[in-house]
């Protein structure tokens, strides 16, 4: 049973950075596209970006485009966000997730708990 937990969450000012790490233990996920999610407070669970298994196709929201990179390292089982050019609107809890290529989050089976980003004006 693959559990995923996210971490590298904080405080940051606006036009910072932070890199977040989603850690998954109980089985590999060297074969299975992976993606992050994050949601606002009062608001919907929206995407952020995707990667496939083979590490090399990449998809972003627009929001993201530009400012966030999405990697995997699947020998240690670890996927990452490296945000960069923090705007106040990034504020959410950042979710990781497994299953699919996709921009939507039904299509993925395994969810962490959550790293609040919180970014400052």
């Amino acid at each position: 049973q693959v559990q995923l937990v996210e971490s590298g969450g904080g405080l940051v000012q606006a036009g910072g950075s932070l890199r977040l790490s989603c850690a998954a233990s109980g089985g590999s996920v060297s074969m299975y596209h992976m993606g992050w999610f994050r949601q606002a407070p009062g608001k919907e669970r929206d995407f952020v970006a995707s990667i496939a298994w083979s590490t090399i196709r990449t998809y972003y929201a627009d929001s993201a485009k530009g400012r966030f990179t999405i990697s995997r390292d699947n020998a240690k089982n670890t996927m990452y966000l490296q945000m960069d050019s923090l705007k106040p609107e990034d504020t959410a809890v950042y979710y990781c997730a497994v299953g699919a290529y996709s921009s939507t989050w039904t299509h993925y089976h395994y969810w962490g708990q959550g790293t609040q980003v919180t970014v400052s004006s």
